[in-house]
């Protein structure tokens, strides 16, 4: 690696980025180039500017990415109905696909030949960071600090920073005692009192929810309309990607919903406890089974749900540009043609309740589901030879004394 001469960094401007800023320029004598994403993690991202500028870095590149995230990397994965071991929506790994992506065209941009990352060597983002960057640029190379240097604590950290001159900020208010990361989808917590599994989590940590408890004692009502499986609309209003997606997190936010307490399974071996908040995906994906329900053919639907535990491992490992992860998409994009019409929902404290939903594309016929007589459009005298042809397998071993276990 000592022939690196320029680093493109994911960057924040916080403690770690900033010390792995500094560490490249003196370890490896390179230029870095920083590159700062807005994600819609709810901070500002523009002072991130001043710190590099004031640590010599040159080239700066600060990307609102919003619209990008929600339409190119959400929107696809909930197409699927993605949910990672029945529960996690996959808040933090979706994001890192789009973060490597442009980590890779600002590395061919400005000639860099390395690309680095705050990635710690325990968890999965260092596998999401790398996978996307091999994937788009084979021959790039990476610099992963938390594997190499030995300021593995944040004592260690504050100490390098004070002694080499890195301007960090000391808020005069509490620092949280979380690990967190936010974007438009979700903001996880670890760390603290969540690294005892029995201990629970505490109020005063969420950050864009009331409590359940809390929440307002009305109900309140939404429609959401979608064309080819996303959501276009509000309540009739027509929206952005980004905006659907901020405007459902604010309204589900309020209603006390997305909340989620959980231990998953890491990538690299270990578990981990994470608390999620994410309402606008909760929210989005209720929906979205809801309007599937009528539009989707029943085959089609139940072929989706068996996939979809390899494809969201896919998102969590870190294979989103991979070709196993290219090809599902496109048949679930394909079975997203009719996924078209309207999803009325009740919110009420903390639960998403579906109390309708229509589409020109539905494929249920009320003449033929209705209890009443149906003029005809359903013979019940079939269903005795569909039952028996069914059937038939498991009397010819009964006849064979091998229908009981």
């Amino acid at each position: 690696m000592a022939d690196v001469k320029k680093v493109v960094l994911a960057y924040s401007g916080g403690l770690d980025t900033s010390v792995i800023l500094k560490w490249l320029q003196d370890t490896y004598n390179c230029e870095v180039v920083t590159f700062t994403a807005d994600l819609g993690q709810g901070e500002e991202v523009e002072p991130a500017r001043a710190k590099a500028q004031a640590m010599g870095v040159k080239e700066i590149y600060i990307d609102d990415l919003r619209e990008e995230f929600v339409r190119d990397f959400v929107f696809p994965m909930f197409r699927a109905n993605t949910v990672y071991e029945g529960e996690y929506l996959l808040g933090t790994s979706i994001a890192r696909p789009l973060i490597a992506k442009r980590l890779i065209e600002i590395a061919n941009e400005t000639g860099a030949d390395a690309i680095s990352h705050g990635a710690t060597g325990k968890g999965n983002d260092q596998v999401r960071f790398e996978l996307g960057a091999y994937a788009l640029k084979p021959g790039v190379k990476v610099i992963a600090p938390w594997r190499e240097w030995d300021l593995l604590s944040r004592e260690k950290l504050m100490d390098y920073a004070e002694k080499h001159g890195i301007p960090i900020e000391r808020h005069g208010k509490k620092k949280s005692p979380y690990s967190m990361d936010a974007n438009l989808l979700h903001i996880s917590y670890e760390g603290g009192v969540l690294e005892d599994t029995w201990t629970e989590h505490e109020e005063d940590m969420w950050r864009w929810s009331v409590s359940p408890e809390n929440a307002p004692d009305q109900a309140t009502y939404i429609e959401l309309t979608y064309r080819n499986g996303d959501i276009v609309a509000i309540d009739g209003v027509d929206m952005t990607p980004a905006t659907v997606l901020a405007e459902l997190n604010r309204i589900g936010g309020a209603n006390g919903i997305g909340r989620l307490d959980i231990v998953e399974n890491r990538y690299v071996g270990m578990k981990s406890r994470g608390c999620y908040e994410t309402p606008g995906g909760t929210i989005m994906l209720k929906a979205h089974r809801a309007i599937e329900s009528i539009t989707l053919d029943r085959e089609v639907a139940h072929l989706k749900d068996e996939l979809m535990p390899k494809y969201a491992s896919l998102i969590y490992t870190g294979y989103w540009w991979s070709p196993e992860r290219l090809m599902l998409q496109k048949m679930i994009d394909a079975s997203q043609v009719n996924v078209n019409g309207v999803v009325r929902l009740k919110l009420y404290k903390g639960n998403v309740i579906v109390v309708g939903r229509k589409s020109d594309d539905s494929l249920f016929d009320a003449n033929i589901a209705t209890f009443e007589e149906d003029g005809g459009a359903y013979n019940q005298a079939d269903a005795a030879g569909f039952i028996k042809l069914n059937a038939l397998r498991m009397r010819i071993a009964a006849n064979k004394g091998r229908g009981m276990l």
